[in-house]
């Protein structure tokens, strides 16, 4: 077996699994607070990948072609925008039925998941869109002929990703705000009774999620440069797979399953067939769900009383 083309899968299968990851912990933030799944949060993926293509040619007009200050200008506007979506998600579709059964806020957030599809179809038309390549620079590893690539687009993925989740693990471990999140997130009842303004921290979940799958969208939209309205519905069940696959709840459970995922979809494609790499995907979801029903790195549910 050519351990050539072995090493690109797994480096396009890191890549592809670090999208995964940045969008999965948006669901199993979610989950770990009110014990929902948001599915509008892949299509707050997908609304921040226009935002970055709109942003990047509004500089561009402009008269701004300093790469990092596009990047820079961006990525504020892009993440600003992006978590007041989510904050209005919180708003609309969950903080009104937050008492009732858990099938009215699921019921929610699929209409929320499609109205803003159609709204983004409506405004920005259904055909596929796209921007320039920004980071075209790569290196190559090997012979002339046999070598494995990596592009800059693609190194920054997986670092950003890497930034990503340890400013998010630290700020979790070590601030006061990461503190009544996870009081939050053991008993929502108790930490409201102890003074935690749950009512505050529960909307900022959704924003913190949205801005790590507005990371992904941007970098999404440098590395493939092409997206529609649909990508939000079809990344955002592989994102939650991998959140489930990893042990929805937990943060490195999230990642971890994202870059498996992507791994496994990425190897699968490349040695055996491109066509069915989404049923091998679920295939090992189901498997991993019979055997360990809490994920790789979840823990069993256990009943308050």
């Amino acid at each position: 077996m050519d351990w050539i083309v072995i090493g690109q899968q797994l480096i396009n299968g890191l890549v592809l699994g670090s999208i995964y990851g940045l969008i999965a912990i948006g669901y199993t933030m979610v989950y770990g607070i009110i014990g929902m799944i948001n599915f509008a949060h892949g299509d707050v993926y997908m609304i921040s990948a226009y935002l970055a293509a709109i942003f990047i040619a509004l500089l561009a007009l402009l008269g701004i072609t300093s790469l990092p200050i596009v990047l820079a200008i961006t990525l504020i506007l892009t993440l600003t925008i992006t978590g007041i979506y989510g904050w209005c998600i919180e708003r609309i579709a969950y903080k009104p039925l937050r008492g009732s059964t858990r099938l009215a806020p699921l019921i929610s957030a699929i209409g929320m998941s499609l109205v803003l599809q159609n709204y983004v179809r409506v405004s920005q038309g259904a055909r596929s869109q796209g921007i320039p390549s920004l980071l075209e620079g790569h290196w190559r590893f090997g012979s002339e002929d046999h070598f494995i690539q990596i592009s800059q687009v693609q190194l920054s993925i997986m670092l950003t990703t890497i930034i990503s989740m340890i400013l998010l693990s630290l700020m979790i471990k070590k601030t006061r705000l990461g503190k009544a999140m996870r009081a939050t997130q053991q008993d929502l009842k108790m930490a409201s009774i102890l003074g935690i303004p749950t009512h505050k921290i529960i909307p900022l979940v959704f924003v913190i999620g949205a801005i790590m799958a507005a990371i992904a969208g941007i970098l999404v939209s440098l590395n493939y440069g092409s997206f529609n309205f649909y990508i939000g519905f079809i990344i955002g069940i592989k994102a939650f797979t991998a959140a489930v696959l990893g042990g929805i709840g937990s943060l490195p459970g999230a990642m971890l399953g994202g870059l498996l995922l992507g791994m496994a979809e990425s190897l699968f494609s490349g040695f055996i067939d491109v066509d069915f790499k989404d049923v091998f995907a679920f295939s090992i979801l189901v498997l991993v769900l019979i055997f360990k029903p809490s994920g790789l790195l979840g823990t069993p549910e256990v009943e308050k009383v």
